[in-house]
This record gives structure tokens, sequence and C-alpha cells, in this order.
């Protein structure tokens, strides 16, 4: 199975991220409609003395949710707790993060979609009325326990908007979708990331990072970090156009964004399956991935270019992909 650098999991894990981080929403790059609108509700926020309305931010995995929870908080200038939809598995759990929160606190649920249903719906009335519902059992006996929370600020994060049942959708007051960056706005954060980490990088180097970064920041900021390592090794004091080009080379990155994986993808889609119609778990069991990977990581920018498109009956090969891979389409129908 080969690796694949933009996996998603993989990159949240890393500090380096962290390290990065614009902390304020004038730092912030790109999605410029969302960052006006929330400059503007945080101003009026403060203005009224309240708490942020809760805030869903949803959109392909690497485009700044995390980063924008985090600018929220700093804007507001309180703290931000953080959790996540699967770690959230008993009402003890919600209840230990709620009871945490000082007033105007922002909490940050990543992955809000797979939070279980009856977690959920405990934090309705939290959301709502800032108010803790919990049902105790001890002794075979179960008795109800109310409690009363500070006014706080919801910041969920989500890669599936359509998994969100529309109770809890209904409950935020600011929903916006984060959109893929365009290559000046991916250049300036490759700009901006080189000199955070004082490592020179020449335009032209950068500009090639931003082309290949399949319209994602964190995965610019990835290609960054894996070109940087092949540049110190060599003992080169600023990052080049043929030095990023030869590492991205090694790294299988291509001229289009496409590494390894997603290579393997259309190229098991085309030779294996004559192109589709195939249903996504056969293409994942024919090169080794997980389902949720294939559909959370490799499929969105392929069907954002064009290569793929999905339909009743499963996962079909455009045009563009047959030209990409260099296979005439007429010889896999026969």
């Amino acid at each position: 199975m080969e690796e694949n650098i933009f996996d998603g999991n993989a990159l949240e894990s890393d500090n380096f991220e962290t390290n990065i981080r614009p902390q304020s929403l004038k730092e912030y790059v790109g999605q410029e409609e969302i960052t006006s609108n929330l400059s503007v509700f945080i101003e009026a926020s403060k203005i009224r003395n309240e708490s942020l309305d809760h805030v869903l931010l949803y959109g392909p995995p690497g485009l700044g949710k995390t980063t924008l929870a985090h600018i929220i908080a700093n804007e507001l200038g309180v703290n931000i707790k953080t959790a996540s939809g699967p770690s959230l598995e008993k009402s003890g759990d919600l209840a230990a993060v709620l009871s945490t929160l000082e007033p105007g606190d922002v909490l940050f649920i990543d992955e809000i979609h797979r939070m279980p249903k009856y977690i959920e719906e405990i934090l309705y009335p939290a959301m709502e009325d800032f108010e803790l519902d919990l049902v105790l059992n001890s002794d075979g006996k179960s008795r109800s326990l109310k409690i009363d929370l500070p006014p706080f600020t919801l910041v969920g994060a989500t890669t599936r908007a359509g998994d969100i049942s529309s109770p809890l959708r209904d409950r935020f007051g600011i929903v916006s979708k984060l959109q893929y960056y365009s290559e000046e706005e991916l250049l300036k954060i490759v700009l901006r990331t080189s000199r955070v980490l004082e490592m020179p990088i020449m335009e032209d180097a950068a500009r090639l990072i931003a082309k290949r970064c399949r319209k994602t920041p964190r995965i610019a900021n990835r290609l960054f970090k894996r070109v940087r390592d092949f540049a110190l090794v060599e003992k080169d004091s600023c990052i080049t156009l043929s030095l990023a080009e030869e590492s991205l080379k090694k790294l299988k990155v291509d001229e289009y964004g496409l590494d390894a994986v997603d290579t393997e993808y259309l190229t098991s889609l085309i030779t294996k399956f004559n192109g589709g119609p195939v249903g996504i778990e056969t293409i994942a069991t024919s090169i080794g991935e997980e389902v949720t990977t294939i559909e959370d990581v490799v499929e969105p920018f392929l069907l954002q270019e064009g290569f793929i498109k999905r339909t009743p009956r499963g996962r079909v090969a455009e045009e563009k992909a047959y030209q990409h891979l260099k296979i005439d389409h007429m010889t896999t129908l026969f």
C-alpha cells in the first residue's frame, strides 16, 4: 500500500501546523467572505457583551477550520477547549468538557458529525439554554441532574455537512462553508511559512508548491516541510525551483498535485474496472485503503478537478483521468 502524504489524520496530529498557525483574522489568508463576516459578528458580540453565536465550519480537510476556531477564541479574548466527535462516547465525557468552561469560552468540537446521537441530544439544551441535563443511574435508580452552564460559543467543524442532523445544524447561528484556495493565496501561505520557519524559498519554487498542493493550505505547508528537509540534507540555504522540482518528484507528487495513492486509485478504476461505474468499497479493497480515507482525502480533489464523477451506480473515470495517465480510452472498452 502506497503512503498517502496527504492523509488528513496524519497531518492533524503534527505540531508543525500549530507552530505556523495565524493568530488573528488579519493574518489569516483566504476565505475572505467568511473572515469578513466573522469580524463583524465578533465585534457585535463584544458590543452586546454576549457570547458569540455558535459557529459551524464545513468543507474538505485542510482548509483552515481548526485554525479559524482558535482565531475566533483569540479575537474574543477567551480560552478555547477542544474535543472531537468520536472522543465523546459517554454523557460524562461531554459533561467533563462543559464543566471546565468559563463565561464566553469557545468549545471546539472537530469531526462533529461523528458525535453519537445521544451525546448530540444532550448538547441541544447546552447550546440553547446553557443547561446540562443528565440522567444518573445508581443502585438501580435513576435521577435527573440539571447543571447551569456559563454562556459559551460552540465551534463545530466537519468535512461532511450532510451527515449532521437537522436539529443540530439548526442550532448554529453562523454556518460557513470553506472553499478551496487560489494559487495566489497559496503562494502567500507558502511564503509566510518560509518566513515563520526561517527557511528562504525562491518565489518560483514557492509557486510550484502552491500549484501542487491540491488547493489546500495544510498540504502546501506539509509539502514545504518535506522540501525543506531535502534542502537541509543537501545543505542548501535556500529552496530553489530545481530543488523543489526534484523533491516533489521524489515524493511522487505530480503537476496536478496527485500523489501515489491518487494515481493508484485512478489506475485501478480504469484498468481493473474499465473506468467504472464501480462502488467505492470495491475500489478501496482493490488498492488496500480505508473507505473513509478515500471519501475524505482522495476523492474530494479528484471530483473538484474533474478526474472522476459520482453516479448512482458508482464512481466513473472522466476523460481527464485517461489523458493524465496516458491511457487510450477506447482500449479499456474491449
